[in-house]
């Protein structure tokens, strides 16, 4: 299987949509994820038993994550950015190599001006710099890039998942 089959380790299974019972466990999840089983089942009509294993089984197809979210100012990343990437030859080896690097939250394989889209968190400017100059401009393939440094974040939601 190809590293760009995996998200967050996990396998994906696009070909198996969640149903409403499964969507309506995701809510419950975005609105917190520390929300018990036994408040989730409550919510959604199942026993805490079929609400962890519906859980479970979400979480190793890859549907859905658990994670922690921060503001990355808060935690010392002072810049983030956008960057497109246009590449020349097979754009998935690039977008492969660039999700392994730490710096990177997610890559996006794009139809338009950019082949890549790849959003980096950074500590400062002089990393982003780093990062794009000695790090994604010397991935083998890559053509070109264009930054898209962010000024102010306004909105950063994850509410998305199931309307």
């Amino acid at each position: 299987m190809r590293q760009s089959d995996h998200v967050a380790g996990r396998d994906r299974n696009p070909s198996a949509p969640a149903d409403a019972v499964s969507k309506a466990i995701i809510e419950q999840l975005q609105e917190d994820g520390r929300r018990s089983y036994a408040a989730i089942g409550k919510a959604v009509g199942l026993s805490e038993a079929a609400v962890r294993q519906r859980v479970q089984r979400l979480l190793d197809q890859g549907v859905m994550q658990i994670v922690a979210v921060t503001d990355p100012l808060t935690v010392g990343f002072h810049r983030q950015a956008m960057v497109g990437v246009r590449v020349e030859g097979d754009i998935e080896p690039v977008a492969d190599i660039l999700a392994t690097m730490k710096e990177v939250d997610y890559v996006v394989i794009t139809a338009g001006s950019f082949d890549l889209i790849v959003e980096l968190v950074c500590e400062n400017d002089d990393h982003l710099l780093d990062i794009i100059n000695k790090r994604i401009r010397a991935i083998p393939g890559v053509r070109s890039t264009e930054s898209f440094v962010y000024l102010k974040l306004r909105k950063q939601t994850y509410q998305w998942g199931t309307r």
